[in-house]
């Protein structure tokens, strides 16, 4: 791209590659800017910023005149990058990496190159837990990175999304249900097989996220989203458990169907449980990572 690509645009071509992912797109599907603006809900010249900062990492093909083709699925341009994402992740939650670093301390830590570091940073700035000073340093934010903090972050959301399934202004729509259902079923039929944690809570978010859009009431969804945005660093520095995410998904296929069937008080209950049984187990795999130096 010549330039450095904005957060934007990473954020971009992470969820493009996700998407490839999880339709299973094989070599030589077309991916159109048009397309990809309405699946991921943003206007055209940044997502054409991150299919050629994909077509640059060898993911996709550049074709003149006929635009961008998926060339390698296999590939995930973002493995290096995520693993030293969740490193940076880990040691925040071992209190092993101080409040303020500079890039060279950080680049001799995680020996990998300035460049390559500069897109975990700007990745981890535009989430809001890392913010960059002047000079050459960077401030990580406080925000969940104690697990008593992460229970109350649940038991916040465990009260907060079934009064917002059971408030008046709440409307099920069954063609969203629908999406959100398939999406969950490959995951736990497929998905779960090979998605990253990362990528994983990125999928789990986006089930809880999209409940709220149902409302149409700004202040559930924004609270929502920030409850979210705070748990990831918690989140991330779990490794992937195949059963656990199996039975996330199952779980959300039942609040699914309960919605489905117009039955939004089984639904409301079942979500709430849901939640809480989440809290309970990451909870007690968050303490085994804590405690390991």
């Amino acid at each position: 791209m010549g330039n450095t690509p904005s957060a934007l645009q990473i954020r971009l071509a992470e969820k493009i590659v996700s998407l490839v992912r999880m339709e299973s797109w094989q070599t030589g599907h077309h991916l159109t800017e048009d397309a990809l603006s309405d699946i991921l809900v943003t206007s055209r010249t940044p997502v054409r910023g991150a299919l050629i900062y994909l077509a640059e990492a060898d993911f996709l093909e550049r074709r003149p005149q006929k635009g961008f083709y998926v060339k390698n699925p296999e590939i995930n341009p973002f493995e290096e990058k995520n693993d030293i994402y969740q490193k940076i992740a880990l040691d925040r939650l071992r209190h092993t990496l101080p409040d303020t670093v500079s890039m060279s301390e950080l680049v001799r830590r995680y020996n990998i190159s300035r460049a390559r570091m500069l897109h975990v940073l700007t990745r981890i700035a535009s989430e809001g837990w890392a913010e960059r000073r002047s000079g050459n340093g960077w401030a990580f934010q406080t925000l969940i990175d104690n697990v008593d903090a992460y229970k109350e972050n649940y038991l916040f959301r465990a009260t907060l999304e079934p009064a917002f399934m059971r408030s008046e202004d709440f409307y099920p729509d069954d063609l969203i249900l629908l999406r959100l259902k398939e999406k969950q079923e490959f995951v736990k039929n497929e998905g779960y097989k090979f998605l990253s944690s990362i990528e994983f809570f990125q999928i789990d978010a986006e089930f809880h996220e999209t409940l709220a859009t149902m409302t149409g009431n700004r202040f559930f969804i924004r609270a929502l989203k920030r409850a979210n945005q705070l748990r990831r660093l918690m989140e991330y520095g779990l490794p992937p458990d195949h059963k656990f995410i199996q039975r996330v998904c199952l779980e959300h296929i039942a609040v699914i169907n309960a919605l489905l069937n117009k039955n939004i008080k089984a639904g409301a209950t079942l979500l709430k449980n849901h939640i809480t049984k989440g809290m309970i187990f990451k909870s007690h795999s968050l303490m085994s990572i804590a405690k390991e130096k």
